[in-house]
């Protein structure tokens, strides 16, 4: 049922070829992007550039690791509906919470590319953040692993080239769940909320992304509770300073068996 309310991930797009030795037309994939609009509490609060599908991971992703709310049981409902060119996602979550977010002063229109589009103050876009306390090890195989079955996993980006991927991945390196997405926030939103519907333990595994490792993708990963975030791309110095305060591993410019480690190193054998 939930799969019925997503709209198309891809579309066909009719495309001219052209090289030095001549045209030619052929059929493509390319991947949707759509507005959508989160409303808490019949607040409107951010409009998203998203792919339309994983919506309701998406809801609850957002919701967790934006901070809206603390545990994935305050999210009591979510409702999904067309609303013009877009999708409008209803989510219901207790009242102190909405109040606590009306404070916020929150005016976004969120780009695939911006993070933290109409945040009204600084020390809104840089929120304390949790400290981890994890003090298991991850070796280093495992990482190597995720990162080397995340391409088959990544099934839009295959027919279309366009979207970024996010995993959560258990310590031994075994996917549990993957999401795509035209923004890479958003995708990494989505995965969050996949696995805590799931169930799974975020201080048990390990988060990948398929692009560079900035400051909101260090926020939702530390406010998530997960204590090692992977990186396919560079981390920003920002990125590096937040992880060092939230006790957050990075490892970055993480490709096949080799990676780089920023901040508490000691946490990859």
């Amino acid at each position: 049922m939930e799969a019925l309310l997503d709209r198309p991930a891809l579309v066909p797009a009719a495309v001219d070829r052209v090289s030095w030795d001549g045209r030619r037309a052929f059929d493509d994939q390319v991947a949707v992007e759509a507005p959508v609009a989160f409303v808490y509490n019949c607040r409107s609060h951010v409009v998203m550039m998203a792919s339309p599908r994983d919506l309701h991971d998406f809801a609850f992703g957002f919701s967790l690791a934006e901070g809206v709310v603390t545990d994935v049981g305050e999210v009591l409902a979510v409702r999904i509906t067309p609303k013009g060119e877009g999708i409008s996602l209803a989510v219901d979550i207790p009242e102190h919470r909405a109040k606590a977010l009306d404070s916020r002063s929150r005016n976004l229109a969120g780009r695939t590319g911006c993070g933290l589009c109409g945040i009204a103050d600084i020390s809104q876009a840089l929120r304390p953040l949790p400290v981890s306390t994890a003090s298991h090890r991850i070796p280093a195989s495992a990482l190597a692993m995720a990162l080397g079955a995340l391409p088959e996993a990544q099934l839009l980006n295959r027919q279309t080239g366009a979207v970024h991927a996010a995993a959560f991945a258990s310590s031994d390196g075994r996917l549990a769940c993957v999401r795509e997405d035209v923004g890479r926030h958003n995708a990494l939103d989505k995965v969050i909320g996949a696995a805590a519907r799931q169930g799974l333990d975020p201080g048990a595994g390990f988060l990948v992304v398929t692009s560079r490792c900035s400051m909101e993708m260090v926020q939702k990963a530390a406010t998530f509770g997960c204590s090692v975030l992977v990186a396919i791309s560079a981390p920003t110095s920002l990125a590096i300073e937040l992880a060092e305060r939230s006790n957050l591993t990075i490892a970055a410019f993480a490709r096949g068996t080799n990676l780089n480690l920023y901040t508490h190193p000691e946490r990859v054998v």
